[in-house]
């Protein structure tokens, strides 16, 4: 995966995704090889873990780093600092403008929770408090027209008072202006005349979406983010051209495509899933043909655990969000997370009973067994105290595992109060894990009406190929899919994602007797638009445009997305997509039901190249086992001697009966008892589950 200088083609393809533990780096250069490199991340400044790594590829590929970003045509960059933003509670001091009579609805929050019936979990900090919430006169109706022109006198008195509040960023959110944003933009005007101050988010121009709360709490969560977020953009971006990057880099947003750090800058809170919803990248690129695309994808890092599934080549978007308490409405695949990775820590409560999760050990200190000074049991810890994991140097040398370390901390924190061996111990931390992992899994397969046994398991991230062949049986898939690079998954999917830019309009009329000509205008405004953002980041004739409607039966509340094939509107055409999904999702339809339009949707793509990879030469030969070693295979097999695989000797067409290890420079995959592992004509490992006998 690493080489020299002369081995790489310009110009290449860089991409970087920054996680909890690891930023992930993947070069592809012009002849298709790819190259994978990761260094430790730097929670206090994630940049640095972004220069890290492009310093170690550098000295790795013996190249000057002004060298290696000279060459770079393209550089794709997913990271978590918006998320971060958030959970860590760190954005700007914001103040907001609304309509008189809504100061509150931001706190009342509509009476939402996540789960209904917990009426006792207090609600998270409201990110504006009341007497930096200022109401303002003016009125839109609910027709779009002004019903009362905006009091800009309310206006400047509560600029004054944001300046003496020391206000650092303002959320516009008036009421109706999802029809008409006029008065958010008179308001932005005044407020920069009179606060002065450098951000402002309007509502209208965020997500104008029909819901004052839902609307409002974006709007705002953008304005706490976008200080921190857009100022680390821009000094990355400018660090990099200072360093010889030629073109400005892009940024993966939730929606799972990639932007611009300019189209961007005003909507940062695009980003809050930019990290993970690269795996929508990576998932096309394990597919041998688009449509015919079944996935389930369990990304398993350092922290946590990410489940997406693809199906028939599409990953399902939704405009609502929800972090960390906080409603989002903003186009983003759909995604649970889980907090259960390698560096998930194990831990006994009052009751002595074993939990796993969902608190993790992070890079710094990271498990017991890297060295740093941390002392409590990770899974990293329990699988190398099972003899999946080999002490030593693990992801390409970027740490080194400590057996007797891990052996220690499993001792004293879970053997000990268990009463159990500490081999005993480490079983129960893996088995409680992947029991967590079937649940989230099931969450979005199961529970959304897909058939597991339809459908093959990709198990990725660095952790994820150790785990993915139990839980692939457990979930009755078929096979299980696990990517030779899966600890850089979510790099490679920057590089294997296209630019894409949605635009939302709230359109309501009966899908009958809509009118075509306003159904049209409504569309051909949308298109104007991702059109032009198109053309401002290079696609001038590589852009594509996608329509999409939202629908409901008449007297539901949550609308159903259909794609318009062909971009043309039939009703007919639009029912019958539209039963087709409802039926997955709810388990019934409404025969002859009336269905109302309730949003129109338009979607702008600009194609990146992606192809694969020049194809290995075929296995030749029965390949022969690095070693053998004993290893903890689940309750019923116990421990074995297994044979373990370097990847590097394993090529397409490669067969092997399981259980075995495979490891690999960014990842160690298990194959359990009675499973088949081949390497497929895309040089991955295809587990076909229950296969042998």
């Amino acid at each position: 995966m690493t080489g020299s200088a002369s081995s790489i083609v310009a110009p290449w393809r860089i991409g970087v995704d920054v996680g909890g533990t690891f930023t992930d780096m993947v070069l592809r250069d012009a002849a298709g090889h790819v190259r994978i490199f990761k260094a430790p991340s730097i929670t206090v400044d994630p940049s640095e873990g972004v220069l890290n790594v492009l310093r170690l590829a550098a000295a790795e590929l013996d190249v000057p780093l002004s060298s290696l970003l000279r060459g770079c045509s393209l550089f794709v960059h997913g990271s978590t600092v918006a998320t971060n933003t958030i959970l860590e509670k760190k954005g700007a001091r914001v103040g907001m403008l609304t309509t008189e009579g809504f100061r509150d609805s931001l706190e009342i929050r509509r009476g939402f929770r996540e789960n209904q019936w917990d009426h006792r979990t207090p609600f998270p900090p409201v990110l504006v408090p009341r007497y930096l919430r200022q109401p303002v006169g003016g009125r839109i109706a609910a027709d779009g027209t002004e019903l009362t022109p905006l009091a800009s006198e309310d206006v400047a008195r509560a600029a004054a008072i944001f300046k003496e509040e020391e206000v650092e960023s303002v959320a516009v959110c008036l009421f109706n202006s999802f029809l008409d944003g006029k008065h958010e933009r008179e308001a932005r005007e005044a407020l920069a005349k009179s606060w002065g101050g450098d951000w402002i988010s309007l509502s209208s121009e965020i997500m104008p979406t029909m819901g004052e709360y839902e609307r409002g709490s974006t709007a705002v969560v953008n304005a706490y983010v976008a200080p921190k977020v857009t100022r680390y953009l821009r000094a990355l971006d400018e660090r990099l051209r200072e360093l010889g990057l030629q073109r400005s880099l892009l940024m993966l947003q939730s929606n799972g495509g990639a932007v611009s750090v300019t189209e961007v800058a005003s909507r940062p809170v695009m980003l809050v899933l930019s990290g993970p919803a690269a795996a929508v990248g990576a998932l096309r690129g394990c597919a041998p043909s688009k449509d015919a695309a079944n996935f389930i994808s369990m990304e398993i890092g350092g922290t946590s655990c990410d489940v997406m599934v693809m199906a028939r080549g599409d990953v399902p978007l939704s405009d609502e969000l929800v972090i960390d308490g906080y409603y989002l409405t903003t186009p983003s695949v759909e995604i649970h997370t889980v907090g259960a990775g390698g560096g998930t820590i194990a831990w006994v409560d009052g009751a002595g009973l074993l939990n796993v999760g969902p608190k993790g050990a992070g890079a710094q200190p990271g498990p017991a067994a890297y060295g740093l000074g941390g002392d409590e049991p990770t899974v990293t810890d329990a699988q190398l105290v099972l003899g999946r994991l080999r002490p030593g140097k693990l992801a390409g040398g970027a740490v080194t595992l400590d057996l007797d370390l891990a052996r220690r901390a499993i001792e004293t924190k879970l053997a000990r109060p268990l009463g159990l061996s500490i081999e005993k111990a480490a079983a129960g931390v893996i088995r409680l894990l992947e029991q967590n992992l079937l649940h989230a899994v099931e969450r979005l397969s199961i529970e959304r009406g897909h058939n597991p046994a339809s459908f093959t398991l990709v198990a990725a991230g660095g952790a994820g190929p150790m785990h993915g062949t139990a839980v692939a049986r457990a979930l009755g898939c078929e096979q299980a899919l696990l990517p030779r690079a899966a600890g850089a998954f979510c790099a490679m999917g920057t590089l294997q994602s296209d630019v894409r830019q949605d635009y939302l309009q709230v359109f309501v009329a009966d899908l009958d007797a809509v009118s075509r000509s306003a159904l049209e205008a409504g569309f051909g405004q949308l298109e104007t638009r991702a059109r032009d953002a198109l053309v401002r980041q290079g696609f001038a004739d590589k852009g594509a445009i996608q329509r999409e409607l939202d629908l409901r039966y008449a007297g539901q509340q949550w609308p159903v997305r259909v794609v318009l094939s062909a971009n043309r509107f039939d009703p007919a055409a639009v029912r019958e997509s539209f039963e087709a999904e409802h039926q997955r999702l709810f388990g019934h339809i409404q025969p002859g039901g009336r269905l109302q339009i309730t949003a129109l949707h338009v979607v702008g793509r600009g194609s990146l190249e992606w192809s694969l990879p020049p194809a290995r030469s075929p296995q030749q030969g029965a390949p022969v086992p690095r070693q053998k070693r004993p290893v903890w295979i689940d309750s019923t097999h116990g421990w074995q001697d297994i044979p373990v695989y370097d990847g590097e000797h394993l090529r397409p067409g490669c067969k092997l009966n399981g259980p075995l290890l495979i490891e690999e420079l960014t990842t160690t995959a298990f194959v359990g008892p009675q499973d088949l592992v081949e390497v497929n004509a895309a040089d991955d490992f295809l587990v076909h589950i229950g296969a042998v006998a």
